[in-house]
């Protein structure tokens, strides 16, 4: 077989979801929808927050990040796979797919450390609400979200760095719809056991240190509403846990049930089928879970579409 190195190699196929013909224009309508359903949306809750001076705390600001990035991971694959069914062809330049890989991972990254500040935020309001204004000021609020990004900066460049090392093959096929670089490495060439090593070891990191945030804080939040003598007070506080737990069990959900297709099955397509959970459909439900549990949400986008529809 022809081995290039990534100089030389011009593009990569990306098989997708079917190869169907007749399933083509099904899939572009549904996945047109569905991106375009995640980006108001997500639009929606940002313009909303940022409108309302009540919902300027820390929670929404984080919430805001939350959106911003969905934002960005949906349009990390779903707008290349719409113009690849749309020109009936399955090329992506090799530039294209360390670009889609390096962003895939670092919104993915950021997903996952956003929901464990928000977690954070969700112990210090309940556990220590005397000081939780002092304790979640502004400032380090900000610092919380640029270490997020500082962090995933470093973890995603890494990856990249490691995987311009790679040699492919002409003509190398993908069997996803996007350049994951699990499916990446599977396909190279040359020698790839430093990056899955550090593959491992990020993951690791990247995923313990936050979910172990995340039961701590719930673990302590569930602790302190335990002690909680007032009704009202305890349904206050599940009401604002409430969308965020359902928003971390849907990413962690999917996540694992990726996860797990693709360590149990030998069916690339079954485990492409299944990422299309937390990399379409998950983006896409977080407006509506946090706008119709949450009821200064549900308020502020109210308030917003009244304010749009009646004009100047």
């Amino acid at each position: 077989m022809e081995v290039e190195n990534h100089t030389v190699l011009s593009q990569f196929l990306l098989l997708g979801l079917s190869e169907d013909p007749d399933l083509q224009p099904i899939l572009f309508g549904l996945f047109l929808s569905m991106y375009l359903v995640t980006v108001i949306g997500n639009l929606l809750i940002i313009l909303a927050i940022s409108s309302d001076p009540h919902l300027h705390t820390p929670m929404y600001f984080f919430l805001s990040n939350l959106s911003f990035v969905d934002i960005c991971f949906t349009s990390t694959t779903v707008p290349k796979m719409l113009v690849n069914i749309q020109a009936q062809r399955k090329g992506i330049s090799y530039t294209e797919c360390l670009t889609q890989v390096y962003f895939f991972m670092f919104f993915a990254g950021m997903d996952n450390f956003l929901l464990t500040v928000m977690a954070y935020d969700r112990f210090v309001a309940i556990c220590h609400p005397l000081n939780y204004m002092i304790i979640m000021n502004s400032h380090f609020c900000v610092f919380l979200v640029l270490l997020c990004w500082l962090i995933i900066f470093c973890s995603s460049l890494l990856h990249i760095l490691l995987m311009k090392r790679l040699s492919f093959s002409v003509g190398t096929e993908i069997p996803h719809f996007f350049c994951e670089l699990a499916q990446v490495l599977k396909v190279a060439s040359s020698d790839t056991l430093i990056n899955n090593i550090v593959l491992l070891v990020a993951t690791a990191l990247l995923c313990v240190f936050p979910v172990t945030g995340i039961l701590f804080s719930y673990s302590q939040i569930v602790s302190s509403l335990m002690k909680m003598s007032s009704s009202v007070g305890k349904s206050k506080a599940f009401s604002t846990c409430g969308s965020h737990l359902c928003v971390v069990s849907l990413f962690y959900g999917t996540a694992l049930g990726v996860y797990l297709s693709s360590a149990g099955t030998h069916s690339s397509k079954k485990s492409t089928v299944i990422s299309v959970m937390y990399t379409v459909v998950t983006p896409m439900l977080n407006p509506f879970i946090y706008s119709l549990r949450n009821k200064d949400v549900k308020g502020a986008l109210g308030r917003l579409l009244s304010r749009a529809t009646s004009g100047p």
